[in-house]
Order: C-alpha cells, then structure tokens, then sequence
C-alpha cells in the first residue's frame, strides 16, 4: 500500500490460479467477437479495436468467478484499505493490445474526468493474462503524477514514466488520478488483461451491474460480492421500492 500512496502504483505478484487464467483468456476471445460485432455495427470500431467493456454482460460465469476470486482473496481487504471503506464496480472490461493496432488506450490519459486529489473516488485494477514485456506494449506509470491536476506532456511523461513489466496473473493497482498508457505491441502475439475500476459507492456505475447480473444469480452470491457488484446501492425507481426497511433498501446505510 505504501508504493501505492506515494508512486500512485503498485505491482502484486500473482493471485489468480493459472487455471482461471486460461479459462478467462479463452472465454475472452469469444466475448471480443461478440463485443466487435456491435461496435461494427454502431460504427465505432476505429477507435475500439482490442476492446471488451462490462464482462458482467456477456452472461459467462467465467467473469463473475474472476471477480469472486478477488473479493475472497487478500485482494478485497487491500482495496477497502484503499478506500476506507465500502467500494463497488464501476467498470470491468477486457483489453487485447494488438500487435502495431493501439486501440484509444496507448494515448496519455488518466481515468477520472477530474482530479480528486486526496480524496479516494477511484482505484484502477489491472490483471495480467499474459506477461507484460517491453516488447508487447507494457503499460507506461508516471510515479506521483496522481499528486498534480494538471496532464504532463508527452515528452515529460516519456521521458519519466515506468513500465509496467509482470508476469501472468500479476495484479496491477494504480490510483485513478495517475497518468497512464498503454505501450505499442511490436510482437507478434497480442497482449491480454483484464482491467476493472472499482469506486466510493455514490458514484454512477458505467453499466447496470446489478441488472446485467440479474437479481436471481445475485441473491446467491456472497454479501461481499453483491456490495461489490453494487446490489446495495442501487436506485430505486418507485416510492414502494425507496420506502423499505434498512436491510431491503436500494441504497443500503455505509454507502459512502
């Protein structure tokens, strides 16, 4: 936790059972099929080429064994140090870095719209399912950029930033507010992870994670995982759903 409060990053060694591993890295390639047949089909594929958004959607319980795997491992505790408190999904999606094919993530950029300073709103999460080599594009860290608001140069950043180099399975934690890309693929194999961001419950998820899960496969989860997934802070939509005793309100108490 120490390099993630100072650098902004911070490198855990493997966590994920290989076999997990190789579950999701094939069940990646068909949810990436199903994924580039509606960005064709939006006319957006020229700027998402490699990319998978919200899993939870897809309807394969590869993705919601991943996440328990992580909420029932030393992983969740670490994340709610982070927060000091409750955390939910706000988004959980694929990466494929294509070989010389960078999809929008090889630009300079981090992923909070605002600089929240010390305030912990957002935490990045990314996990290697291959190794991450100089090579095949390694992720690009600028240490202790999550203390400043405003976005370095390109050539500030080049020329400072590390390299996020692991092994398969590893876990890669960054503060949201750090200044990140992803590196080009000069080899010939694409390069694979999954990337999650998690938040202050309040915050608005960037899919209906309660809905795409669906309330039925929810109810058989854990309470770490429905809180998570973010089944206890969720809207309600009519006034017989908003007035409900504590324990079956939308909005749950120690949502903040």
């Amino acid at each position: 936790m120490n390099n993630l409060e100072t650098n902004g990053f911070e490198l855990i060694p493997s966590q994920i059972s290989s076999e997990l591993i190789q579950k999701i890295n094939e069940r990646l390639d068909i949810s990436y099929e199903q994924a580039r047949s509606i960005q064709i089909k939006n006319g957006i594929e020229a700027v998402t080429d490699g990319t998978i958004h919200h899993l939870l959607a897809y309807e394969d319980p590869c993705y919601i064994e991943l996440l328990s795997a992580i909420v029932e491992s030393s992983l969740f505790n670490y994340i709610k140090i982070f927060f000091n408190g409750n955390f939910i999904l706000n988004s959980y999606g694929g990466l494929k870095n294509l070989p010389s094919k960078p999809s929008y993530v090889v630009k300079v950029h981090r992923d909070i719209r605002f600089f929240s300073g010390n305030f912990p709103l957002m935490l990045n999460m990314l996990i290697m399912l291959d190794d991450f080599t100089l090579e095949n594009g390694a992720t690009y860290l600028l240490a202790k950029s999550h203390l400043h608001p405003d976005r370095p140069s390109d050539e500030h950043f080049y020329e400072h930033a590390q390299r996020a180099i692991g092994k398969r399975g590893d876990v890669l934690f960054f503060n949201s507010n750090l200044w990140h890309a992803a590196g080009l693929n000069k080899s010939n194999a694409e390069r694979r992870a999954i990337t999650i961001t998690f938040t202050k419950p309040f915050m608005k998820q960037q899919l209906d994670y309660p809905q795409a899960v669906g309330t039925e496969t929810l109810l058989q989860l854990s309470p770490n995982m429905q809180q998570v997934i973010g089944y206890f802070s969720r809207t309600p939509k009519n006034l017989d759903e908003w007035y409900q005793v504590p324990e079956k309100r939308f909005y749950r108490p120690g949502q903040d």
